[in-house]
């Protein structure tokens, strides 16, 4: 299918984004700035670049110690709610001066998920840290915060939570598209044969492999970077059987997991039970684990093509390793291929989620979530002038274009 660039459209109809994303690698916020367009029943997205900033060390190990298993009190989560929210505050600022020369017009932040409560299948409840009101007072700018406890309340998983966003990307591929996001949690979403849409948590993307590059070098490294231990190691039989006898593979979609489960204490026990291994033999096995668990998920869905991003497509031997469980009658690319950038990918994903919360529009899909219907997300703080917002739109957009800048084009003024 054929996309042409959007037609010129009234300053009205423009939108300058800026998406907030720190994923469940808990290690960086990133941060995307987008021209979000709407011509009629489509959407198109101009990337207008990304930042990205590291936690500092204090607040990284303050975060490290207060996630699953680690014992955490109200004085810690008041804490790092404050630390993450100035953090993406800075953020949000420095993204505003240097994407969108202070034209941005609008922050949706994801925040930083600390614990997704499910149980049996079903989500009761989900707590993202970032308090919302630090960003709007640095930047002057209304914030889309919250996004995944309403569809929670609705009945739904709240994650994966970039369904809709996937399924407009994905719509006019040929076969059977999906879109995979391999964080520290691997995500994807199918657009399936007779056009219905799927989305699920597929398991473990790189927590365990941070979790076990972090044990084994008694935290001197927290990431496996490139690979490199994994390719020198040799994928351990029993180990992988192990990890593969986890139950939650079984369930059946729509379904969400995090570190809740897959954590430094899960790893630590399947290592117990096989006694003392070489740290590059884990490395090469917990890799095999998330490409096998990818593939194994996207195989009944007959998928012909996958779309990856997130910081696993960084990872020479974890792609190499999807490749091979994927086959090769799967088609494997970034979603550079789109013209959207595979690090950013989930940032510029809420920054859409955040345009629909402000046009009054839904940002789910029951069928991706299990939620009652589709929702509005999210919860609006407003910014430095009393906020006025736009009239709703009638109509959903369908499909979501990526588009390049213009030479020289600059940013929508601010809205207000």
């Amino acid at each position: 299918m054929t996309r042409h660039a959007p037609p010129p459209v009234p300053e009205s109809a423009q939108t300058t984004v800026i998406g907030l994303m720190s994923g469940t690698s808990c290690d960086a916020v990133d941060a995307a700035a987008a021209r979000i367009t709407r011509s009629g029943p489509d959407l198109y997205l101009t990337p207008l670049g990304m930042v990205s900033e590291p936690y500092d060390d204090q607040l990284r190990h303050a975060l490290a110690a207060a996630l699953p298993p680690g014992p955490t009190d109200l004085a810690d989560v008041c804490r790092l709610d404050t630390r993450i929210g100035q953090s993406f505050a800075r953020l949000a600022v420095r993204a505003d001066r240097e994407l969108c020369a202070g034209g941005a017009q609008l922050i949706a932040s994801h925040g930083q998920t600390v614990f997704h409560w499910s149980d049996g299948g079903r989500v009761h409840g989900t707590l993202q840290l970032g308090e919302p009101a630090w960003i709007a007072e640095a930047t002057g700018l209304p914030v889309v915060s919250g996004f995944r406890t309403r569809d929670v309340a609705a009945g739904g998983q709240g994650a994966p939570l970039v369904g809709l966003v996937d399924l407009m990307l994905l719509r006019g591929h040929p076969g059977v598209p999906a879109a995979l996001n391999v964080g520290g949690i691997a995500n994807a979403t199918v657009l399936t044969a007779d056009g219905t849409p799927a989305a699920f948590d597929s398991g473990p993307g790189n927590a365990l492999l941070d979790a076990a590059a972090r044990h084994f070098t008694a935290g001197r490294l927290d990431r496996d970077t490139d690979g490199l231990l994994a390719a020198r190691g040799t994928v351990h039989g029993p180990l992988l059987d192990r990890l593969l006898a986890e139950p939650y593979y079984a369930l059946p979609a729509p379904k969400t997991t995090g570190r809740e489960l897959f954590h430094s204490g899960y790893l630590r026990t399947a290592l117990d039970a096989v006694g003392p291994l070489r740290a590059p033999d884990v490395l090469a096995t917990l890799t095999r684990l998330t490409a096998r668990t990818v593939a194994d998920a996207l195989r009944p869905f007959g998928v012909t093509e996958v779309l990856a991003s997130g910081g696993g497509t960084r990872n020479p031997v974890l792609m190499a390793e999807l490749r091979r469980e994927l086959g090769a009658a799967v088609r494997l690319r970034t979603s550079d291929a789109l013209g959207l950038p595979s690090a950013a990918k989930e940032a510029y994903a809420f920054a859409v989620l955040g345009y629909l919360t402000l046009h009054g529009l839904p940002g789910t899909l029951p069928q991706c979530t299990g939620a009652a219907g589709p929702r509005v997300l999210g919860s609006l703080t407003p910014g430095r002038v009393p906020l006025r917002l736009p009239t709703p739109l009638a109509q959903a957009p369908r499909i979501l274009t990526v588009t390049p800048p213009p030479a020289g084009s600059p940013p929508a003024g601010p809205w207000t």
